[in-house]
């Protein structure tokens, strides 16, 4: 099990940051450092930029959104970043929620698990480099992108229920989890992954778990933490299913939190139920952060080892 980290100094810090951070997480053992979309720097654009400083760690994105891009333009983003960093890129993607892309961007979030079918279905070849002309309900792209020394990045998907495990498995590589703990990666996420995947012949699939994570003295704390913070996503319906499985009234309920020895151990039921990597988002007080994130980069060679 790989364990990668989600850089906190995207939220709005100079590139000068980002950059020492990513550098940071490579030096302390990082497979992977992780950015998203959350209404600050592109994350993509950002990415290639940080690749070019910090070479010796993959970048990945968790995620960006995909209703304000269209498949042509991101695969020429993507191809980009990739040619920029050596192919260094994972592509996490998602379709993000009714709030935000319909009172944001002010489009139709009807039926996200066929958008997300149609819209991987026009950007997988063009990422492989070949022409497509599609047509379907949701996405029409017609036409190709040529990026000189760019690979396909593998593509994760955001996937939390059926429709859209069943969409990942059969066209990407694999999902990136949110709130979701061992139990619903091992009950729902790894099996139907797998079945998706089998039946379209593809191999097996990655899964990518993001989890709050808190080396502390006060597990208590750092629950509370998370449920100030970040207490809206448990209003968000894919979210909400997921917290419900889980039996959780909030997601301070999902971080792994405690001392050393307590939060190995539970990551280490995240790989048991069938998680490839560990998505490490520190939270707490920064002290608090800081103490996780060398802890976390100490136990990665362990955790990649088991």
């Amino acid at each position: 099990m790989r364990v990668g980290l989600w850089i906190e100094g995207q939220l709005g810090a100079p590139v000068e940051e980002v950059v020492r951070q990513v550098s940071a997480a490579a030096e302390a053992g990082y497979a992977r450092a992780w950015i998203g979309e959350v209404g600050s720097w592109d994350p993509l654009t950002l990415l290639a930029v940080v690749g070019r400083h910090v070479r010796e760690i993959e970048v990945g994105t968790a995620i960006v959104r995909t209703y304000p891009r269209h498949p042509l333009a991101l695969a020429a983003q993507a191809l980009t970043v990739q040619a920029a960093t050596g192919n260094r890129l994972v592509l996490g993607l998602g379709p993000s929620h009714a709030p935000i892309i319909e009172n944001e961007y002010g489009q139709s979030f009807a039926a996200p698990g066929r958008n997300m079918r149609e819209y991987l279905s026009a950007l997988t070849p063009l990422l492989r480099g070949e022409s497509v002309a599609y047509h379907g309900e949701s996405w029409t792209a017609v036409g190709g992108i040529g990026v000189a020394g760019a690979d396909a990045p593998p593509v994760l998907v955001s996937a939390l229920g059926p429709v859209m495990l069943r969409v990942a498995g059969e066209l990407a590589d694999g999902t990136i989890t949110a709130w979701a703990g061992p139990p619903t990666i091992g009950d729902m996420v790894r099996p139907a992954l797998e079945r998706a995947a089998a039946g379209a012949g593809r191999r097996s699939p990655a899964v990518v778990a993001s989890v709050c994570v808190c080396v502390t003295a006060d597990p208590d704390g750092a629950r509370r933490w998370v449920n100030e913070t970040f207490g809206r996503a448990g209003e968000l319906p894919s979210y909400r299913a997921v917290l419900d499985r889980e039996g959780l009234a909030g997601p301070g309920g999902a971080v792994v939190a405690g001392d050393e020895t307590a939060v190995e151990r539970g990551l280490r039921r995240f790989a048991d139920a069938g998680a490839t990597e560990i998505l490490v988002i520190p939270v707490g007080t920064a002290q608090e952060k800081t103490r996780t994130v060398q802890t976390l980069g100490s136990l990665a060679p362990s955790l990649h080892a088991g």
